[in-house]
């Protein structure tokens, strides 16, 4: 998995015979002896832990935790009691990041939501609802991921474990000291891997769109069924799947497969590619919000010619955000279907589409894209109609804009190579 950080809590509960409570001993860190918080224990040394009464969310105190990458094995910071069979629990807690190169990931008898990395010098919650299928001891605590920017040791604060009966905090959105709050959802998901006869040359990613490794996966055991839960917040997502052999998972050694699905919609799935296989998902219902009332947008170029004209096109698009190449598959999946012709919602392949009949060859989109190919009709792939190798190969911006790059058919994209267009 992904090089990390854990911290660990164990907490414990005590239930009224109605309503389920789990009691956070000192969870809101006001109690102290020397450096150690009353009721908690750090057995580990690749943690260190203060008392912070600077930034604290609520009371007088918090925990200062520094997190170092030089000594990352089970760095636990815990207390332990039990769950009760069937009941519910709203488990949270705030963390206030320093640097932005480590965010924190809640564990609820398995991983949950992250914090914002990026929200720094402010209080944020992360929380989970649990209903406890035993009755049980669990574990229920943070594990940092360090991020871009990392610079190998980060100072996290941590305060108002709940539910915490001596709690002095807020337990809704008021005033934060330090700043306002801001809450960490996730929308949760699984993904589902059977590997085929030779399972320890699979590994897997996912990434966002900083390409920072969230999720991952490698040396798995042969002809087995495996279950992995992610949880992601809204935004843009790449899945990578690998094979070192270069065969893929499925067919010819076993019929091993994958599919990934985020709050019950399949965002990936397959097993027939080469080395490697990419599919960009987007989570949430937008990837960067803004106006789509584009009316008034080149309306500083109104009337412009020449340099000018340059200048105020320049300054229109300056500060876009330039997306990944494995990005242009999501694009087809929305903006490249067949909405014209046949109306069939198949993938619009610009040398394969037959405006006045039926298409010789037809694409399903998301699943038939490429892959492997044998000939035409196999799937499709990205052309680039100004050839990537006339600007210096994988080069961004130019290398993912779209408004050069067509979905067609991954044999006759093969065929075509760096060649001009003509007239035939």
């Amino acid at each position: 998995m992904k090089k990390s950080v854990k911290l660990s809590v164990l907490i414990a509960s005590s239930l009224a015979s109605q309503v389920a409570l789990a009691n956070v001993e000192n969870g809101a860190f006001e109690s102290w002896s020397g450096s150690t918080p009353d009721d908690w224990s750090t057995i580990d040394t690749g943690i260190s832990v203060s008392e912070s009464t600077s930034i604290v969310r609520s009371g007088s105190s918090a925990a200062a935790i520094t997190v170092n990458t030089g000594s990352q094995s089970s760095t636990d910071f815990r207390q332990s009691v039990t769950v009760t069979s069937g009941e519910t629990y709203d488990f949270s807690v705030w963390v206030y990041h320093t640097e932005g190169g480590m965010r924190a990931r809640l564990y609820v008898d398995g991983y949950q939501g992250y914090s914002t990395a990026a929200t720094t010098g402010q209080w944020q919650e992360i929380s989970y609802t649990y209903t406890a299928n035993s009755t049980a001891s669990i574990e229920l605590g943070l594990r940092f991921y360090d991020v871009s920017g990392f610079d190998g040791s980060e100072l996290v604060y941590v305060d108002d474990f709940v539910p915490n009966t001596d709690d002095n905090s807020d337990s809704g959105g008021g005033s934060d000291s330090g700043g306002g709050s801001d809450t960490g959802t996730c929308s949760a998901g699984n993904l589902s891997l059977t590997t085929d006869n030779y399972g320890y040359e699979t590994s897997w990613s996912i990434t966002d769109s900083s390409s920072s490794e969230l999720y991952s996966g490698s040396n798995y055991s042969s002809s087995t069924t495996y279950s992995e839960d992610v949880c992601l917040e809204d935004g843009d997502y790449v899945f990578t799947i690998n094979d070192t052999y270069g065969d893929g998972i499925c067919c010819s050694y076993g019929s091993g497969s994958y599919n990934l699905i985020i709050d019950g919609s399949s965002v990936a799935n397959g097993g027939s590619f080469n080395s490697t296989e990419s599919t960009s998902f987007m989570v949430g219902s937008s990837s960067g919000g803004g106006s789509t009332d584009l009316s008034s947008y080149y309306d500083t170029a109104e009337g412009l010619t020449g340099y000018s004209l340059k200048t105020a096109l320049y300054n229109i698009i300056n500060g876009h955000s330039t997306q990944s190449y494995a990005d242009i598959w999501t694009f087809y999946t929305a903006s490249a279907l067949d909405n014209y012709y046949e109306n069939d919602g198949s993938i619009l392949d610009i040398y394969s589409e037959n405006p006045n009949g039926t298409d010789s060859f037809s694409y399903s989109s998301a699943s038939d894209q490429c892959g492997n190919y044998s000939g035409e009709g196999d799937c499709y792939n990205r052309e680039h109609s100004f050839p990537r190798s006339w600007f210096g190969g994988a080069i961004s911006p130019m290398n993912t804009d779209i408004h050069h790059i067509f979905a067609t058919d991954g044999y006759v994209n093969s065929k075509r190579s760096s060649y001009p267009y003509g007239e035939v």
